[in-house]
């Protein structure tokens, strides 16, 4: 059963987590694996875990090659990163997409955050690139920020125990990233950290911006009016 009561924010007082997992899950990522793991290693991680959902490509060779660890793991995210989670070691977990680069003193400014006890988790400010469609969809990003809407682009990380607490990911096929920080936040609080991870533009640029901007609209307002992730899935395969 999942305990979603707010923590006593005593228990962290004084306990600043020493080791930091990054799980990076992937499905034939080899031309861009090798640089989120590079990042994750200059970014200060003790282990960074690539959990695979199947590729055909190349995608495990390359982990390794630069320094992971790959697991096998049912495909789909979520199922993906809560596999990475569960074979991991560290105190602190922290979800990177594969096309995603950490800022080199990311472990630092997690650290950072966790002397406060109050905070279980949180994530990072983003950062789309070079163009003027790049830096509004950043500077978006920030204003919904604010409204407790971001994504699993940004680097979600948490405490393991804050993990475990909420189950982990949901298992649902899109918006497993956002309904999991909404989880943890009736934990604690959530720190907005400076970063910035670089993401990558790529779904923006391969689906088309006007195509991409309305299916984000039409799945996000069916999703806060609480349409199924399932049902939204399908509705997703056609709209994108």
């Amino acid at each position: 059963m999942r305990d979603h009561r707010p923590q006593d924010p005593n228990r962290y007082a004084g306990a600043v987590p020493e080791t930091v997992s990054v799980i990076i899950p992937a499905l034939n990522e080899a031309p861009v694996i090798a640089r989120a793991v590079h990042s994750a290693r200059a970014a200060g991680a003790d282990e960074v875990i690539v959990a695979d959902g199947g590729s055909q490509d190349a995608t495990a060779a390359a982990a390794i090659d630069a320094g992971a660890r790959v697991i096998e793991a049912p495909r789909g995210r979520g199922p993906q990163l809560n596999a990475g989670a569960q074979a991991s070691h560290g105190e602190v977990l922290l979800f990177l997409h594969a096309d995603g680069l950490l800022p080199p003193d990311a472990v630092r400014q997690i650290r950072g955050a966790l002397t406060d006890p109050e905070v279980v988790g949180g994530n990072f400010r983003i950062n789309f690139g070079p163009g003027a469609h790049a830096r509004f969809l950043a500077a978006f990003y920030h204003v919904i920020r604010q409204l407790t809407v971001y994504y699993g682009d940004s680097a979600i990380w948490c405490r393991r125990d804050a993990f475990r607490a909420v189950g982990g990911f949901p298992p649902y096929p899109l918006m497993e990233d956002l309904k999991f920080v909404h989880l943890l936040q009736r934990r604690g609080r959530m720190a907005y950290l400076d970063g910035p991870v670089h993401a990558s533009p790529r779904r923006w640029q391969q689906a088309g911006l006007a195509r991409t901007w309305a299916s984000w609209v039409v799945i996000q307002t069916l999703y806060f009016y609480n349409v199924s992730p399932h049902r939204l899935a399908r509705l997703y395969r056609h709209i994108r």
